[in-house]
């Protein structure tokens, strides 16, 4: 005799086991409804400025329950309670649930989700003309990142004949860097000293423009709300990752991590669409509550 198991009956909908159910939705209706949504908003404001805020409202809806669904499906009902994990559960668990994939998030524009050397090196380009080859050479025996040729500086700060502070863009990011020529061991020590002096200072400047322990950035090179959106000319610095900072406060604040999260476009150099960072700017109270937490 075979034995048929039975299938249990719930009398009541919210009885019912929260499954995954199908992860994917039609990329087509969601770039209508998401386009009725934003010409709806735009019907009942007056200015750029309160578009996006009514986009982030309907956003940060969806990151407060996207936070008490994932939780629970995720976490076994267990939320962060760390600056890091909650980070975390952001760029990967939220991020791969909204947009099928995770992100790299960063620090005051430096990764800080794991560890990654980047070399960077100077040429004379005026020295190289014709031998591009050969430079291209060295810089993968070398294992060179970055090569300063003129047209990645923005910005050049000569301190003196051995130190020089050069700001350069690179996909969007923005890099400092010193460039120093040692002095060399049979020189005075006073020269040494005055090298090093200048060197720390040199340092120290960079550091406080751009450390920034309470901003952490999520970048993306096309973010989906913004692929089917047609912005007209007089609304040229409207951004729909408006609605996107949305969800992301609601997700943060509704964990206990208040937060300001605002969208912004960053040019890319030889690209016509520039790429949408999401900055989230966390209150006081929760780098107060980190540090007490150790």
């Amino acid at each position: 005799m075979i034995n048929v198991g039975k299938i249990k009956q719930y009398s009541n909908v919210l009885e019912r086991p929260l499954s995954k159910g199908k992860q994917e939705v039609s990329l087509s209706a969601f770039a209508f409804l998401f386009s009725e949504l934003v010409q709806y908003n735009q019907t009942q404001v007056d200015n750029i400025t309160e578009l996006e805020r009514r986009l982030e409202d309907a956003g940060y809806a969806v990151g407060a329950r996207i936070l008490e669904l994932l939780c629970h499906r995720e976490k076994g009902n267990r939320r962060e309670t760390r600056l890091l994990g909650i980070l975390s559960f952001v760029h990967s668990t939220v991020w791969k649930v909204l947009f099928g994939k995770s992100k790299v998030l960063s620090l005051g524009g430096v990764g800080c989700m794991g560890t990654s050397r980047l070399r960077v090196g100077s040429c004379n380009v005026g020295s190289l003309m014709g031998k591009s080859i050969e430079l291209v050479k060295i810089l993968q025996k070398r294992k060179v990142s970055i090569a300063l040729g003129g047209y990645l500086v923005v910005e050049v700060r000569s301190v003196n004949d051995r130190l020089m502070a050069i700001k350069l863009v690179v996909g969007g990011l923005t890099f400092n860097v010193v460039n120093a020529y040692a002095p060399h061991a049979g020189l005075d020590e006073e020269v040494k000293r005055h090298f090093w002096e200048d060197l720390d200072e040199v340092a120290d400047s960079l550091e406080k423009g751009t450390e920034h322990e309470d901003e952490y950035m999520i970048s993306e090179k096309e973010l989906l709300v913004n692929r089917f959106i047609s912005i007209p000319k007089d609304m040229g610095a409207f951004n729909c990752g408006a609605f996107v900072a949305g969800i992301v406060r609601g997700v943060l604040e509704n964990a206990g991590f208040p937060a300001v999260v605002t969208a912004h476009f960053v040019p890319v150099e030889g690209q016509h669409r520039p790429r949408t960072t999401i900055l989230i700017k966390f209150a006081e109270e929760v780098l107060r509550r980190e540090a007490t937490l150790g």
